[in-house]
């Protein structure tokens, strides 16, 4: 059998090393495990960087089925959230920050439904497109904290009850500010913000401006989305369930900071 020359999207060994724990289930040697878990999260990465179907997964990559499957129990257990989670921290502390952050951005991005995803989706008025909106919270750095997906009709304020809950369980209550654009503006949001001990405060755009401007701190989560739409498999809400859709995001986020190298050791 021919060597296979691997993607640009696969894990490196020091990589892996890191990942493994994280996506082990189960043992290795466990008898329902017919494929390596390096080759199966091989594939996911390059389904979602290179945005093609389960089914055309290329024949050099475990069967469609068996990857769906293990994607599933990652997905479910929600293991690419835990693993960013730490990665995130990583990447703080080699930037000189404290391992949890005290502020966040909050914002959201809708993207075009599919057949697959339209029985969930909304209008977006404002952007004129139907389908998903996904709300992310991210810190200073650009790193995510916290997803949620809903139909693209759903207005960006009544998220935040649900992003600074999870900021909160996520940092262990360490966040004390939230920067959001005007969409999020109203006494519901910032009280739903005020339950969670999280001070909401607005960006808004300069008096008489128009178009696009470049906010303070709001810029950081527009960074963010850029990264995101590198993942092909993120340009379209292509996925049946919103959870998948979710986590295919922490799955990116982890690739990107995976690539950065953060979880290897400094020399003394």
């Amino acid at each position: 059998m021919a060597q296979r020359n691997g993607y640009p999207s696969d894990v490196t060994d020091e990589e892996w090393v890191f990942v493994a724990p994280y996506l082990a289930l189960v043992r290795e040697e466990a008898p329902q495990r017919q494929h390596s878990l390096r080759s199966v999260f091989n594939a996911v990465r390059y389904l979602v960087k290179t945005g093609c179907g389960w089914r055309y997964l290329p024949h050099d990559l475990p069967p469609w089925p068996a990857v769906y499957q293990q994607w599933a129990r990652w997905r479910d257990n929600r293991c690419f959230e835990h693993l960013l989670a730490d990665l995130r921290e990583l990447a703080r502390v080699l930037a000189g920050r404290e391992a949890e952050p005290t502020a966040v951005i909050l914002d959201s991005r809708t993207v075009q439904s599919t057949p697959e995803s339209g029985a969930r989706a909304g209008y977006d008025g404002a952007k004129r497109r139907k389908g998903s909106k996904v709300h992310v919270a991210v810190d200073t750095l650009g790193h995510l904290l916290a997803a949620v997906v809903t139909p693209a009709n759903e207005p960006d304020r009544g998220q935040v009850a649900a992003l600074c809950a999870r900021v909160q369980q996520v940092t262990g209550q360490q966040v004390q500010v939230a920067y959001v654009d005007q969409g999020y503006t109203g006494e519901a949001a910032e009280y739903a913000a005020a339950v969670h001990a999280i001070d909401l405060q607005v960006i808004a755009k300069p008096e008489g401006q128009t178009g696009f401007v470049l906010l303070p701190r709001r810029w950081v989560v527009e960074r963010s989305f850029g990264w995101a739409a590198r993942f092909r498999r993120l340009a379209r809400d292509y996925e049946r369930l919103a959870l998948t859709m979710q986590q295919f995001h922490f799955l990116a986020f982890v690739g990107l900071l995976l690539a950065k190298g953060v979880f290897q050791p400094t020399s003394p």
